[in-house]
């Protein structure tokens, strides 16, 4: 909405530069062609300007309005199919009425990276509350907004380790006459609930290790058989509980175990590298999974392990690349390409990347806005939405900045020529907060090939591979949430010395 001065000067601007609208929007930053030539038109039919814009009249009735908003619920939640099949109205009018009168549709959630410094008082204040509680530490460490780990590992920092021995709760209650009663049916029923769940994850490993059917009787298999579902649980039960459960000789599994190690010497990584890469949203090739097994002093050659993923058939999906698009219109003059391709930074915080991607479910469209620091790779800051408008940017915005708000950094803030980042809400915080704006060159996304290939991995990995038909926006927006902060502190980066970016940061000495 411009004020009547900004309308004013840029007729009187237009009319002095012979009604060209280029040369005008080029010296002004603002308007658009067809809204100066409108101000025109209506500065020559009255010589002035109306002091504000007059208020269109409602041309649909409320009837009308709630006809096709039920209309949209019951035919697919399709705002394209329901357009074209209605004629009317526009998308963004379709949009606007089904959150007035459905705003619980619109759903949204903020994020921010964990693991940020702490200042020392903060710090010593925290220790306090520990030692002064009068509840459980977990209480403690929810009210001051961290982990319980991080809460005992500052208390032994600034006090020692003898201070947490003297930390414990001792409770020396002695028991009640009917109490022994109620513990003795509590141990038969934990017994039989061991029992049902070792029955129960020694037909799952039958099904995933000797391809066996959930229905299957474990009398019946060999014992070579028998011996391989037994090494596979043996970290979780015990041999004799595993052994009467199958009903194998103690004599016939050490047998056998000998004949299995003679056959394949890599009988124990097998299960090691499926779990690695089950675990890791099936998206660790041989590189990631070699790193992983290293950390749990597995040494193996890369050769190795992409031959025992290939026997084990774990494979990473690919999808098929599609050529990129991009906006091509002009709002106002963009700052320039500060970034130009070099996505290094020898410190966090020293450049910034941010875009916006969208994931279409049958449920309904989502959309992601995230704040990516080049130095290895960090969501800083990510928020969540069923509408790309200015508010999903600005509420990223927002929690980046307060990552930086106790330091002395200024980081450049790099993405595409979209509106969202040339809204006068986006401009207010950049500017207060003293950031670098930088943007790419029209219709370029490489010059943002960081921040795009990201939004590359996070749908191979996470998106893609998976059928969302029974899901709910909800439901994806806490799987997505999910995922980013598991790339933040877990998913391996080669490039990172085979760590996550917080690990990395924690080997640096960067974070608490």
């Amino acid at each position: 909405m411009y004020s009547y001065e900004d309308r004013i000067r840029a007729v009187k601007l237009y009319i002095k530069f012979g009604k060209r609208t280029a040369p005008t929007i080029l010296q002004l930053g603002y308007p658009t062609k067809n809204a100066l030539k409108s101000w025109h038109r209506e500065f020559e039919e009255c010589r002035d300007l109306p002091e504000s814009y007059a208020r269109r009249k409602p041309t649909y009735s409320e009837q009308q309005k709630k006809d096709v908003v039920e209309h949209y619920f019951n035919h697919g939640r399709c705002i394209a199919a329901m357009v074209k099949a209605l004629g009317y109205p526009g998308r963004k009018t379709l949009s606007d009425w089904i959150n007035e009168l459905h705003p619980e549709t619109e759903k949204r959630i903020v994020g921010k990276a964990s693991g940020l410094l702490h200042p020392q008082e903060f710090k010593q204040a925290a220790v306090i509350e520990l030692c002064i509680r009068q509840e459980s530490a977990q209480v403690v460490a929810q009210k001051l907004d961290v982990d319980r780990t991080t809460l005992y590992k500052w208390t032994n920092q600034l006090l020692g380790r003898e201070a947490l021995a003297s930390m414990k709760c001792h409770k020396d209650s002695p028991p009640e006459p009917e109490r022994a009663e109620l513990e003795r049916q509590i141990e038969s029923l934990r017994r039989d609930i061991r029992h049902l769940q070792l029955e129960h994850d020694l037909l799952k490993k039958a099904n995933e290790i000797i391809k066996k059917g959930q229905g299957i009787d474990l009398h019946l298999l060999r014992n070579q058989e028998k011996t391989m579902l037994v090494d596979a649980l043996r970290e979780t039960y015990a041999l004799p509980e595993l052994l009467t459960k199958l009903g194998l000789a103690r004599s016939s599994y050490f047998y056998h175990r000998a004949r299995l190690q003679l056959a394949d010497k890599y009988g124990g990584v097998r299960s090691t590298i499926t779990e690695i890469f089950e675990l890791n949203h099936r998206c660790y090739g041989y590189r990631r999974i070699q790193a992983s097994l290293g950390k749990q002093q597995v040494f193996l050659s890369e050769k190795v392990v992409q031959r025992l993923m290939k026997q084990e058939r774990l494979i990473v999906a690919k999808v098929k690349r599609r050529r990129y698009s991009s906006y091509l219109g002009e709002i106002c003059p963009a700052p320039e390409n500060v970034i130009n391709r070099d996505f290094r930074a020898a410190v966090p915080n020293e450049k910034w990347l941010t875009d916006i991607t969208e994931f279409q479910i049958p449920a309904g469209k989502v959309y992601l806005s995230p704040m990516i620091d080049c130095f290895d790779g960090m969501v800083i800051s990510w928020s969540i939405g069923t509408s790309p408008d200015a508010k999903l940017v600005n509420t990223m915005l927002d929690a980046a900045i307060e990552t930086v708000a106790n330091s002395n950094d200024r980081p450049i803030v790099h993405s595409d020529r979209g509106a969202h980042y040339r809204w006068p809400g986006w401009l207010s915080r950049i500017s207060d907060a003293k950031l670098i704006r930088s943007m790419s060159r029209k219709a370029c996304s490489p010059d943002n090939a960081a921040c795009e290939g990201f939004f590359g991995r996070l749908k191979t990995e996470m998106f893609y591979l998976r059928e969302w038909q029974a899901t709910t926006i909800e439901q994806f927006i806490q799987v997505l949430d999910s995922y980013i902060r598991w790339y933040n502190e877990k998913r391996i980066k080669i490039y990172l010395g085979s760590r996550s970016p917080l690990e990395y940061r924690e080997s640096l000495g960067l974070t608490t």
